[in-house]
Formats: C-alpha cells, sequence, structure tokens
C-alpha cells in the first residue's frame, strides 16, 4: 500500500498526478501542442499535493515515465523526480512510457502496440498481449506497408499514441485498429508504480537516467 506521486513527461503532455494503493487521488496535466514543462510541472506537483491535502514527505514514493520520448522532456520529468527523492528521502520508481500507454486499451482479444512519434517514418514502440506482457521488445521502427502484418493475419491490433497517425496511412488491414488523441499520462501510471512498489524495484537515484533509446539529435531551427 503506497502514496505515490507520478510524473509524466515523455511528449506533449505534462502529466502529474498522485494515486494511493494503485488507484489516482488527483490528476493535473496540460496537453499543449507545445512542450510546457519546464513552466508547468512544478506548479502540477504543488497542486496536486494542494489538492489532496498532503504534504510532499507524507508520499512513500515517486514514480516517473522512463521513456522511451521526447529527449527533453524526459530530462525534465527525471531530473525532477530525482531531485524530489533527494530531497525527501523517498525511493525513486521508473515507469515504462509504452507500458503505462498501453494500459489505456481495454481489449478482450489479439494485441496492443502502444507507438510515439520519433519523427519521419519512425515510432517507438512495443507489442503487447492481453496480459499487457510484453511479446517484442521496445525498438525505434521505420513503418511501412508490411508493418505488424503477421500480427494483423492472426487478430485485432490496437493501435494507440501520437504515432497513430502516420501508421493509419499506410496500413489498411481490416484487422488494424487505431485509438487516436491519446498519449502517455501520470493516470495510468498508478497501477505500475503500485507494483513495483510492493515488489521493492526501485532505481539508484544517483545513477538513473531515461530510457532514450536513441541518442539525441540537435535539429535546426528553421530560417
Amino acid at each position: 500500500m503506497a502514496l505515490v506521486l507520478n510524473i509524466e513527461t515523455a511528449t506533449t503532455n505534462c502529466s502529474v498526478s498522485l494515486s494511493k494503493d494503485g488507484e489516482t487521488l488527483v490528476l493535473k496535466e496540460d496537453n499543449s501542442l507545445g512542450y510546457s514543462h519546464a513552466e508547468t510541472l512544478h506548479l502540477f506537483i504543488d497542486e496536486v499535493f494542494k489538492i489532496a491535502k498532503l504534504k510532499p514527505i507524507e508520499i512513500d514514493a515517486v514514480a516517473v515515465s522512463k521513456g522511451p520520448g521526447s529527449y527533453t522532456g524526459l530530462r525534465i520529468g527525471v531530473s525532477s523526480a530525482k531531485g524530489l527523492c533527494f530531497a525527501l528521502n523517498k525511493p525513486l520508481i521508473a515507469v515504462s512510457t509504452l507500458e503505462s500507454l498501453a494500459q489505456q486499451v481495454g481489449f478482450k482479444d489479439g494485441y496492443v502496440i502502444p507507438m510515439l512519434d520519433a519523427r519521419r517514418m519512425e515510432v517507438y514502440s512495443a507489442v503487447y498481449n492481453l496480459n499487457f506482457e510484453l511479446v517484442r521488445e521496445i525498438q525505434a521502427e521505420i513503418l511501412t506497408e508490411e508493418s505488424y502484418s503477421e500480427l494483423l493475419k492472426e487478430s485485432k491490433v490496437y493501435f494507440i499514441g501520437n504515432g497513430v497517425e502516420k501508421t493509419k496511412g499506410l496500413i489498411q488491414h481490416p484487422n488494424a485498429v487505431f485509438i487516436e488523441g491519446k498519449l502517455p499520462s501520470a493516470d495510468n501510471m498508478a497501477r505500475l508504480a503500485e507494483y513495483k512498489y510492493k515488489k521493492s524495484d526501485t532505481e539508484d537515484v544517483a545513477y538513473f537516467e531515461p530510457y532514450y533509446l536513441k541518442d539525441f539529435v540537435a535539429l535546426k531551427k528553421k530560417s
């Protein structure tokens, strides 16, 4: 049984929640088109504690979405989580961004593929079964018309995340189900964080780094 502060900043959705025993108590998030994490993350953290009428020292752990996702977003979220853990002397829990995203899908058959946009025709993705068990590891992949063709022949495949927009333009199989407008949220981190807390599956606060999957590449601003 744990009271956990959950932080999700892997995409444009800046999301913070307080959860107890795996259930969300308070949620604050902002899915602006741009990244507002640097400006809003700490405001949201303060607000969820005020709404819940709790003090930061009362939490049992801090959970953070570890990636893959936006390099800058992940850096901000992980840095904030580590700072809180040091200041409050609390354990750090790392939650897979794609596993948390997959938890938003309620399905009775087939597979779920959470995917995040990685620019051009590339996505960060993984494949989970009905029990949300990983059946294909997380990877960065370039989408083609043949992507996931074997899975689609076998059963329904549910695609979710901001990589869906580019995927639905390529894959026309009747077994493909596209769930649009969904991003990783701190709301879906609660059960995963609780599970890890019960197992004492925590990170070394000093050495933990986000799971970037790819090296950061700086892009030139358009003139």
